[in-house]
């Protein structure tokens, strides 16, 4: 990565957000999709309370959401638009280009950020219109828990796009295991109403910890009482998304180059005979 892709990267990744954001299709579909999803889950669970720390299921549900759009941006909408990228010829193009699949990743990264970023603020507004719940309680944990959750999973979701075989199948693949995180990992409800092995298990994913850091920014001390260990425990929190972060990182170039060299004219149509016959 020199400072010419990364420049170049930046830009194409800016360009892309601006062209969603004017798109009124994929407006509408994150206005349906996020935003009308979130607010038909907050009227359905009404305005009862967490077991008895007096924080309502609203609240709770909204930093759920707000933990699982990281983490679900990050390790599938990322993955998909690589897979369909690879399956159209467009990583085979720019493998002939100097710098051109670095600058590719990272503007795919910073569209990435540009949609947790709108997709975030939508879903607090929304929870703070409809959930009545209260802005977060502390912002440099917010800021923070945000940024490093977001940085732990894109280039994972980097790694899984180049390996899986085109989109729908990453969408078979990550679909059941994104949701059976989503349910056991502390965002919908709380981890501790979890058998114990479970919790443990959750444990392993940054989902559990994107979670406990953002429950940590908006909740009072009253939902302790549902947390393991009774803690917000944040320097747990974050070695947890810096580790992964840092086998992110490290994991990521060596797989997606690669991937990216044993790219060629006769595995793309070997793909797409392959998608046309299924």
């Amino acid at each position: 990565m020199n400072v010419t892709s990364l420049r170049i990267g930046l830009r194409r990744g800016w360009k892309e957000h601006l062209h969603l954001v004017k798109d009124r299709k994929e407006l509408l579909t994150t206005l349906i999709g996020t935003v009308g999803v979130f607010a038909l889950l907050l009227l359905w669970i009404g305005d009862g309370q967490v077991g008895e720390t007096g924080v309502s299921q609203g609240t709770f549900m909204t930093v759920g959401f707000l933990a699982f759009t990281i983490f679900s941006n990050g390790l599938m909408t990322l993955p998909m638009a690589i897979a369909t990228d690879r399956e159209e010829g467009t990583l085979l193009r720019l493998r002939t280009i100097p710098g051109g699949i670095p600058a590719y990743l990272t503007g795919r990264a910073v569209t990435v950020l540009c949609q947790i970023a709108v997709q975030s603020v939508l879903i607090v507004g929304a929870g703070l219109a409809m959930g009545g719940i209260a802005p977060p309680r502390d912002w440099l944990t917010l800021v923070w828990v945000l940024l490093l959750g977001t940085v732990a999973v894109v280039p994972l979701g980097a790694v899984i796009g180049c390996l899986v075989p085109g989109p729908k199948a990453a969408a078979g693949l990550l679909g059941l295991p994104m949701m059976v995180l989503m349910v056991t990992s502390g965002v919908m409800l709380p981890v501790t109403f979890m058998p114990e092995v479970v919790q443990w298990i959750s444990q392993a994913f940054p989902l559990y910890w994107q979670g406990l850091g953002l429950r940590a920014a908006f909740m009072p001390d009253a939902m302790l009482a549902a947390e393991i260990g009774g803690s917000w425990r944040l320097p747990w929190v974050a070695g947890a998304l810096a580790t992964w972060t840092v086998a992110g990182m490290l994991l990521a170039p060596g797989l997606i180059r690669r991937v990216t060299r044993r790219e060629s004219g006769s595995r793309l149509a070997e793909r797409r005979l392959a998608a046309q016959a299924s």
